[in-house]
């Protein structure tokens, strides 16, 4: 045995060890006897076993250098053919780009030898099977070109190619002249142009091309009858589909279950259920008709269906049945039931049946699993998403991109896009590399959240990266920016798509945008219907119908055409608008153009009619939309509720919530809120109530129904109602921000109802709420006027620790008015804290305001929100606080200057600071009018009070009061 023999057997032996078996192959290259016909026999039956040993080791460098070391060592013909079978391996093994780059390198070193036509055969398959169509066109021109001959084959292949681009007529033309390119075509040249013409659902042409296949002597198999009985069954022609059984028949063929299987899956693509389920329910009773008897297939196919349709009962019973006959033990049958569980909401029994694959020795594959979390992750459930995960790696199965992607929608889809982030830096250490559509879901939520310019480093990334950057990106980007108030730069894009592809979104202005080329990835990344929505609806929001029109009239002159969204969004916004005729104008085009009015369509006409109070023709579009079966929802009868109450028809509105309830649709809060407030209005608070009760009944024990209805019976005067629902919901501990129970305080302790105010006071403050301390102000001056110094230095002790405290739990600062007797606050509303602080120049207010605490203080004071409460009730304050020294700097500063609201407040305030049990009384007697004299300085300078005002007049207020001391 001679030594290239010798080391081709070691090359086989060697398989399990690439780099030797590397050495190996080239020291058998490298042979002095290689040049010999059997060396070179030993070599070419060498080359399949080293090819594919590199190419299971992903040795890619190795094999382009075996493709040098071929050409380099071998004799001239012996290369060629050596080249030919690399060619035909790296093909086999799916390296596609790699085997097109050798066959390049082949012809231009042969120029004069063209490859076999086999060779053209598989690069032409494989470029099929690779979706790259361009290549089919290229091969085959340098196939003629070099002047090989085409097989049948050969042409049958170039119409699936065209088929498959939609040249259907270039594909009927290849047919018709095969003969005369000396290729007869045959029964799979027509098959392969039937089933062209019915995907593209021509159904017609197809029996067209069936009639002709018997003049060149063929008739049609089964499978092409399966096709157009499956296209018949999909346009919805049962007849058609019939009578081609019937023909199927007169041929000879007899339709086996494929044929049916066929009919059934195209009915329930279609949706029709009910038609497929008469046809399986044939194949099971009807054998002495000669229905074939239904397979695992037709089982799946029915699951499938009831499943899509949400017809889960009849799906529950088919699988017990499967159970029942043994057609319910593969891996695919529990996928097909498993999606449909998850897919309608009924995770718990999607669990049992995971757990029943377990139990039985069906492992689940990746699929299965990426089911369940695709469900568990559309539901929220997301920590029971990462527990299925860590089930799925430690029993073997590695998560793919749709398992990372699907996580990662979930996140993104609950707002938590920093653990989105954490899970696609995850994939990525995993080597499970994100697609275009990853990337888009986390680039949608960053938008969505406002994260700008973390978005925009997302897509520096995606380019960086060769993650091709589509339509899709495109559209969440123009999104993004007109949500974001952007709106001009999001027309700029719209506009560049059409030249520049994805390269448009260069006009962002970033610096990495630019990165972005227009290559022939970028020029198919063309503005959709979604874009033009987009930007349409974007425009609508923004008042500006005329641009938004002209976009709409830009896309129809680019041959895309509106659809129902599209005019929805119109009708919505003249609707808004109050431009009724242009929204019915709008209509009138739709329905010209074959787009059926929708939903949103007549919730958008109800609602702009009812800002008219057109109720007549309101209840005219519920009639006609009864008869087209378009189901009004709760937004539906919520602008109609909304206009009955408007236009004082109450009881209407009423019978309609009744409507809701007997045709299963749950009223919202707001469904309630308009018809509480309507019945408020004219005073029947009874019903209110009424309403209220089912209101919680539907609706749950909810914080806002609780406000609305004791804010109603506030304004309406229902004190003590309004009192005891207040009550109710401190019991059920709700935020108490939207009710307006400061003005319940104030409204009780003028009706003399000190105790219920303060028991109010108490159980707000016994519930640890916190709350705004002006609240305690009327009950403080109720007490002190009549006499009860106790009560109300106790509550004035507690606001000065509320206002001191400053608490963060259940904070609710309630009923900011902005004005004081009538007028607006100067400095925007009672924070005294803006005040202190407001930057003018001097700092001299919150230099002295820290000197009177380091002195006096218990609390702080700049802490303090000063409440609106009535300046007479702050008099009193005053008075009963300070004496008669207090009273009468009171009385001077309201003859030199405004007393505003917050000097009074702070006089109250900052004696409440000094004062002390056992020695109020002395420091009242003599610091007091001091102190307000130097708060009156404070005042004068941070309120920018009459210059006139000396500081010396100010601090002689104080004087007697010092002088009476000594």
């Amino acid at each position: 045995m001679d030594q290239p023999s010798k080391l081709a057997k070691a090359l086989v032996k060697n398989a399990n060890n690439p780099t030797l078996a590397w050495h190996l192959f080239k020291r058998i290259l490298s042979s002095p006897t290689s040049s010999s016909s059997s060396s070179s026999n030993h070599c070419l039956q060498s080359i399949p076993v080293i090819a594919r040993i590199l190419i299971r080791a992903k040795m890619v460098s190795e094999i382009d250098n075996l493709h040098q070391l071929l050409l380099v060592t071998q004799p001239l013909e012996a290369s060629r053919h050596s080249l030919i079978a690399l060619v035909r391996i790296l093909v086999n093994s799916g390296l596609f780009d790699k085997a097109i780059a050798h066959f390049q390198s082949l012809r231009n070193q042969f120029p004069a030898k063209p490859p076999p036509v086999f060779l053209y055969n598989l690069l032409i398959d494989s470029s099929l099977r690779e979706s790259r169509v361009d290549f089919v066109s290229w091969l085959y021109k340098d196939m003629i070109v070099s002047g090989v001959s085409p097989e049948t084959y050969t042409l049958n292949l170039l119409i699936t190619a065209l088929c498959d681009s939609g040249c259907l007529e270039d594909a009927r033309n290849v047919l018709d002249k095969m003969c005369e390119k000396g290729c007869r075509p045959n029964e799979f040249s027509f098959g392969i142009l039937v089933r062209g013409y019915c995907r593209a659902g021509f159904a017609a042409q197809a029996v067209e091309l069936l009639n002709g296949m018997k003049s060149f002597g063929l008739f049609a198999n089964r499978v092409i009858y399966n096709t157009l009985i499956s296209s018949f069954c999909r346009e919805g022609k049962t007849d058609e589909a019939e009578r081609m059984v019937e023909r199927m028949r007169e041929d000879g063929l007899i339709p086996d279950v494929v044929t049916f299987n066929s009919r059934i899956s195209a009915l329930c693509c279609a949706g029709k259920i009910l038609e497929a389920s008469r046809i399986f329910r044939d194949m099971q009773i009807d054998e002495y008709l000669g229905l074939p008897r239904p397979n695992t297939v037709t089982y799946n196919l029915m699951l499938e269906g009831f499943c899509k349709d949400g017809m889960m009962e009849e799906a529950k019973t088919l699988v017990e049945t499967m159970k029942g006959n043994g057609a319910f033990m593969k891996l695919e049958s529990y996928n097909i039931w498993l999606l449909g569980l998850v897919r309608n909401g009924r995770l718990l029994e999607a669990r049992l049946v995971f757990k029943e694959m377990v139990d039985k020795a069906i492992e689940p594959n990746i699929y299965s699993y990426n089911i369940v979390m695709d469900g568990l992750c559309k539901n929220g459930m997301l920590s029971d998403a990462r527990m299925v995960m860590g089930l799925m790696m430690s029993s073997g199965v590695s998560p793919n991109t749709v398992t990372y992607t699907t996580l990662l929608h979930g996140y993104c889809s609950k707002g938590k896009v920093l653990e989105a982030n954490n899970v696609l830096h995850e994939m990525m250490r995993s080597s499970c590399f994100p697609n275009t559509y990853t990337c888009n879901i986390l680039l949608h939520s960053l938008w969505k959240e406002g994260r700008i310019s973390e978005a925009e480093k997302l897509l520096q990334k995606m380019n960086e990266r060769g993650y091709g950057l589509d339509t899709v990106t495109c559209n969440i980007v123009i999104d993004g920016l007109c949500k974001n108030g952007k709106l001009e730069k999001a027309v700029e894009i719209v506009g560049g798509m059409w030249t520049h592809g994805s390269a448009a979104l260069g006009d962002l202005g970033n610096s990495f945008i630019g990165l972005v080329d227009d290559s022939n990835n970028g020029k198919k990344c063309m503005p959709d219907l979604i874009t033009y929505s987009t930007i349409i609806n974007g425009l609508c929001k923004a008042g500006r119908l005329d641009e938004a029109k002209k976009k709409f009239i830009e896309m129809m002159g680019k041959n895309l055409h509106p659809d129902s969204v599209i005019y929805d969004t119109f009708i919505y916004h003249f609707c808004k608008n109050g431009k009724i005729s242009s929204a019915f104008r709008v209509l009138k085009d739709m329905e010209k153009k074959g787009c059926n009015k929708s939903l949103q369509t007549y919730n958008s006409l109800i609602l702009g009619l009812g800002s008219k109070n057109e109720i007549f023709e309101i209840y005219g579009l519920m009639d006609e939309m009864k008869e087209r079966g378009v189901s009004p929802n709760v937004c539906t009868y919520n602008n109609m509720i909304s206009c009955l109450c408007e236009g004082g028809r109450i009881k209407e509105a009423t019978s309609l919530l009744d409507e809701m309830l007997q045709r299963g649709i749950s009223p919202n809060i707001s469904s309630f809120r308009l018809l509480i407030k309507a019945f408020c209005k004219v005073c029947d608070f009874g019903v209110a109530q009424e309403v209220f009760e089912i209101a919680l009944g539907i609706c749950g024990h909810k914080e806002a129904l609780y406000s609305l209805m004791f804010n109603e019976l506030l304004v309406g005067g229902q004190i003590l109602e309004a009192k005891e629902l207040l009550q109710d919901a401190l019991e059920r501990c709700f935020d108490v921000g939207n009710f307006l129970y400061k003005d319940l305080i104030d409204r009780l302790c003028k009706d003399e109802n000190l105790e219920g105010a303060s028991d109010l006071l108490n159980k707000m403050i016994g519930k640890g709420y916190g709350f705004d301390p002006a609240s305690f102000m009327p009950v403080i001056d109720a007490f002190g006027k009549r006499g009860n110094k106790h009560e109300a230095d106790k509550l004035a002790e507690r606001m000065m620790e509320m206002a001191s405290e400053g608490r963060v739990a259940n904070k609710v600062y309630l009923d900011e008015r902005k004005t004081n007797r009538g007028k607006p606050y100067k400095y925007g509303g009672n924070d005294w804290q803006t005040i202190v602080h407001r930057d003018d120049g001097s700092g001299i207010a919150l230099k002295a305001l820290k000197r009177v605490q380091k002195g006096w203080g218990r609390g702080s004071i700049s802490m303090l929100t000063l409440p609106d409460v009535p300046a007479m009730q702050l008099d009193g304050l005053v008075l009963s606080s300070t004496g008669l020294f207090g009273q009468a700097a009171l009385c001077w500063l309201g003859e030199r200057c405004f007393l505003t609201q917050e000097l009074r407040m702070l006089m109250v305030l900052t004696v409440g600071q000094v004062r002390m049990p056992w020695c109020h009384k002395v420091l009242c007697f003599w610091q007091v009018p001091l102190l307000l004299g130097l708060l009156a300085l404070i005042y004068l300078i941070v309120l920018r009070v009459d210059s006139s005002i000396l500081a010396s007049d100010l601090l002689s207020v104080a004087w007697p009061g010092i002088c009476i001391s000594y």
